[in-house]
């Protein structure tokens, strides 16, 4: 299978400047040297606490943020410096509300943004059809987003997310703010991208949803990986993933 994401040994640190007039200068180590790799068509799952490095990972994958040193590499192309050569073919989902216009329907959110990927009209409006009825929108389509429920909005964010129909698709808490068929709705959504041989990389804090989704993981501790391979691997003896992800974190942090 084709690698399409390349991590090594990477890293992004933050400066900061405390004491008087700011002359004391801290360096923080949000990404401190992780490696791993992603092949083309899997479920990769991406875990750790908040503050682990997780949200800054994605970033950089995501040519959002320059990382301080390492190799950072999607689809064969550097995510800084070629990053005009990756934007058209992926795209990312962030939790929460953020990302879509709420003065806007959901149709003319989709609308704009196909736009901005230059999708050609003939196409546009059938494919925005398709990703409505996908996620559940189709019968408030032409309402606005402001109007719409938190987990509505999360929905929209999916919808636009897989507008310009990306080759990887990145999704940050993606089921932030979604009841249980919502989130339900997203797993299927994840699954039939898979079948399509899309390429999914996803963070999520549901260990459920990574034993059923994922067909290899990263835990990452402090910017740091400290476990890697499939579920089934690093739950290992344990009675359960999540029994082993607090071990290795616990033990980590003794």
């Amino acid at each position: 299978m084709e690698t399409v994401i390349e991590a090594r040994d990477l890293r992004r640190e933050y400066v900061t400047r405390r004491g008087f007039w700011k002359r004391e200068k801290n360096v923080v180590k949000a990404v401190d040297g992780i490696s791993f790799d992603v092949k083309q068509g899997e479920v990769f799952g991406l875990l750790g606490q908040n503050g682990a490095g997780k949200t800054t990972t994605i970033k950089m994958l995501t040519t959002l943020l320059a990382p301080t040193a390492g190799i950072c590499k999607v689809l064969d192309r550097n995510t800084f410096g070629e990053e005009k050569l990756i934007r058209t073919r992926i795209n990312f989902i962030f939790g929460g509300e953020m990302g879509v216009y709420r003065r806007l329907s959901a149709r003319d959110n989709l609308r704009y943004f196909a736009n901005l990927y230059m999708i050609p009209r003939d196409q546009r409006d059938e494919r925005i059809r398709k990703i409505l009825e996908l996620v559940d929108l189709a019968g408030r389509a032409d309402d606005l987003a402001e109007t719409y429920s938190k987990g509505m909005i999360q929905r929209l964010q999916i919808a636009r997310g897989l507008i310009n129909d990306p080759e990887i698709l990145f999704m940050d808490e993606p089921t932030v703010g979604l009841d249980p068929v919502g989130a339900r709705m997203l797993r299927d959504i994840i699954r039939r991208l898979k079948e399509e041989g899309k390429t999914v990389l996803l963070t999520t804090h549901n260990l459920a949803e990574v034993e059923e989704l994922c067909d290899r993981l990263v835990i990452i501790n402090k910017g740091k990986v400290i476990a890697s391979g499939t579920p089934s691997g690093i739950r290992g003896s344990y009675d359960s993933l999540e029994d082993a992800y607090v071990k290795l974190v616990e033990g980590v942090s003794a």
